[in-house]
Order: C-alpha cells, then structure tokens, then sequence
C-alpha cells in the first residue's frame, strides 16, 4: 500500500506547526522533515516521513 501524501497545509497541522514554516525551510534549506517534489510547484509530504521527522527530535532527559 502507498504512503499517505499530505500537502502543506496536512503536513503542518500533523506536526503542530504553522504552513509558512514548513514553506520557510524548504526555501531555507533548514533541517526539516523530507519532502517531495510533484512536477515543478506542487510538493507533498509522506506521513511516515513525518512521524519519523518527528521521532528524531525526541529528547531523553538528562541527570545532572
């Protein structure tokens, strides 16, 4: 079965984030989740790319 492929606006709602920000590092060239380009304006993002963007920022706490 095919990944779900969300626009923008799908992708930043999943992650809690404003569409602009995801826009903003695409532009950039920032550390963000990977994406795919469709053609030469139309971008999507897969869901398990997501879930994984997100897995990665996880923090383990640290003892000091």
């Amino acid at each position: 079965m095919a990944d779900e492929m969300l626009d923008t606006r799908a992708a930043a709602e999943f992650l809690g984030i404003a569409p602009k920000t995801l826009e903003n590092w695409r532009w950039m060239g920032q550390d963000g989740p990977r994406w795919v380009r469709i053609g030469r304006r139309t971008v999507r993002y897969r869901k398990s790319d997501l879930v994984d963007y997100l897995k990665g920022g996880t923090c383990e706490p640290t003892r000091t």
